[in-house]
């Protein structure tokens, strides 16, 4: 049975527990206040190894252990606007603890649940607006060496910050990509919330997992905002297909290209959904980041599209040209004059 911390409880001599965030089979999250850094409020997730993973036996659990420090060491060097900042991780007994930033603000499950009771609809330009911020979290993540795939996206795994920004939160289900392996590791081992799960993901680390499960999720997540309705699991949709309802049988505003491009994201077979984020992206808005087409423009040979540049930028670059253009027109508005 799991031991709750209390509000004063402190880990490693630096973590003051603050109050209990939430709590499931595999751990829990604590709110906590940082001593050693005067105003600094953290999320510390806490990781039960033997809950979450079925191991029965010391060896087994030193492993975990390894992997769980290793992989966490790669999570410490992630750096993104639109994901928490892992900041420390440690060992306690046989408990894990990972330690982030606290992100103030509502989730988007809370957003969406106070919508349904006013009967109304999320707007579809706001939540693309969203869905933008989260595709480039999810990019940056896949596109690490080795990539991360998140596993477990979700409205309520989704915050907005109160400067109105995203956060993609909760990293416990996170996977490292092996190169050398077409299986993956895991920090905590688990498989997602079953609205928002792809039928691969289902077999656990026997299961191949890759960014096209983390395609399926976000699918599933904008399906759930849009409609107001959870998808129909992938358990249900493999034995009854066609049993997923249209976004427009719930809510008729919804464009046909989001749709489309939603409902191709949560096609059963990995191979049928977009290959990647950058995919995903022109199906959905017809636009793609200005990261993917550099990506592109080099992969083509071709010069990249410049990056938007800044007013002051760009009078500093053309400084020169810009004086020399002032003292013309001036010399001419004289000579017109006199």
């Amino acid at each position: 049975m799991q031991n709750i911390l209390n509000p004063g409880d402190v880990l490693r001599n630096r973590y003051e527990v603050i109050e209990l965030v939430g709590q499931g089979g595999m751990g829990a999250v604590y709110k906590t206040r940082d001593q050693r850094l005067d105003g600094r409020i953290c999320a510390v997730k806490e990781i039960i190894p033997f809950a979450s993973s079925g191991a029965t036996n010391d060896q087994e659990l030193t492993q975990i252990a390894d992997q769980f420090h290793m992989e966490a060491s790669i999570l410490a060097r992630l750096d993104h606007p639109n994901l928490p900042k892992v900041s420390d991780y440690f060992s306690l007994g046989r408990r894990e603890y990972l330690v982030m930033d606290y992100v103030e603000g509502r989730d988007l499950q809370e957003i969406l649940q106070q919508a349904r009771r006013r009967d109304e609809f999320l707007d579809e330009r706001q939540v693309l607006a969203w869905a933008e911020q989260l595709l480039d979290a999810l990019e940056y993540l896949h596109d690490q060496d080795p990539p991360v795939v998140h596993r477990d996206i979700k409205p309520s795994n989704i915050k907005i910050t109160p400067r109105g920004n995203i956060k993609l939160v909760d990293f416990g289900l996170v996977k490292i990509l092996e190169p050398d392996d077409s299986r993956t590791v895991t920090v905590v081992q688990g498989r997602g919330t079953v609205a928002y799960t792809p039928l691969e993901q289902y077999g656990g680390d026997t299961g191949f997992t890759d960014a096209r499960s983390d395609i399926y999720s976000f699918g599933a997540t904008l399906y759930h905002l849009l409609s107001g309705e959870l998808p129909v699991d992938a358990k249900e949709r493999f034995l009854r297909p066609g049993c997923l309802p249209p976004i427009s049988d719930f809510n008729p505003a919804v464009s046909d290209q989001v749709e489309r491009a939603i409902f191709q994201a949560l096609s059963m077979h990995p191979n049928e959904r977009p290959a990647n984020v950058r995919e995903m992206r022109m199906l959905l808005t017809g636009a793609a980041s200005p990261m993917s087409q550099r990506i592109r423009a080099q992969s083509l040979g071709v010069p990249a599209p410049p990056s938007p540049q800044s007013w002051g930028a760009i009078l500093r670059r053309n400084g020169a040209l810009i004086a020399a253009a002032l003292t013309l027109l001036a010399i001419a508005v004289l000579v017109s004059i006199f």
